[in-house]
C-alpha cells in the first residue's frame, strides 16, 4: 500500500494479525506437543529434547501467545522431526503434517516398527507426491485393520492344521 492510499477497513490491522499468528502458533506448538507420535511430552521434556527452555515454551503456549523466536520453533520443530518450520503458520503444511503423523500413529497401532517416518535430508518429491503417498499409506493401514476385523469373525477351522497330501 502507498501512501496516500485509504485502508481497507476490512482487513485486520497489524496487530490483529499479530495477535492471530501467535493464537495459532500456541495451539499448534500445544497439539503438536500431546499429539506428536512420539509423545505425549511434557513442558519439560520437550523444552530439554529441543534445547530451549520450559518458561518460553509456556508462554508460547500460553492463550496471549508470547513473541517467539524464529530459533526457538526452529528448534522445537527440528527436535520433533518436522523439517519446516511453516507448520506453525502455513495451514497447508500444518494440515501435511499432521496427516503424516495421523498415519503413522495408525502404523504404530498396527505394530508397524520398520518404517522411516521422516527424514532429515530433503526427499526431492513434489509435495503433492509426498500428500499421495501418506494418503495411500493411510488407506494400506485401514484395509490391513478392517482384513484383520473380518478374519477374527470368520469361523475357525475345525483342522488347525489341514492334512497334507503324500507325495507316494
Amino acid at each position: 500500500m502507498s501512501e496516500g492510499q485509504p485502508v481497507d477497513a476490512s482487513e485486520p490491522s497489524p496487530d490483529e494479525l499479530i495477535r492471530e499468528s501467535k493464537r495459532t502458533i500456541a495451539q499448534r506448538l500445544r497439539h503438536l506437543r500431546q499429539r506428536h507420535p512420539e509423545g505425549p511430552f511434557t513442558l519439560a521434556s520437550l523444552a530439554e529434547r529441543a534445547g530451549v527452555s520450559a518458561r518460553t515454551l509456556a508462554q508460547a503456549e500460553s492463550s496471549e501467545g508470547a513473541n517467539v523466536t524464529l530459533e526457538t520453533l526452529t528448534k522445537v520443530a527440528h527436535s520433533l522431526g518436522i523439517r519446516r518450520i511453516a507448520y506453525f503458520l502455513d495451514h497447508a503444511v500444518y494440515q501435511q503434517v499432521t496427516a503424516e503423523f495421523d498415519a503413522l500413529e495408525q502404523l504404530r497401532k498396527q505394530g508397524v516398527e520398520g518404517i522411516a517416518a521422516r527424514r532429515s535430508a530433503p526427499t526431492g518429491l513434489p509435495p503433492a507426491s509426498v500428500e499421495q503417498l501418506t494418503q495411500l499409506l493411510s488407506g494400506i493401514v485401514a484395509n490391513v485393520e478392517q482384513a484383520r476385523v473380518a478374519l477374527k469373525d470368520l469361523p475357525s477351522s475345525e483342522h488347525p492344521n489341514p492334512p497334507r497330501e503324500s507325495g507316494s
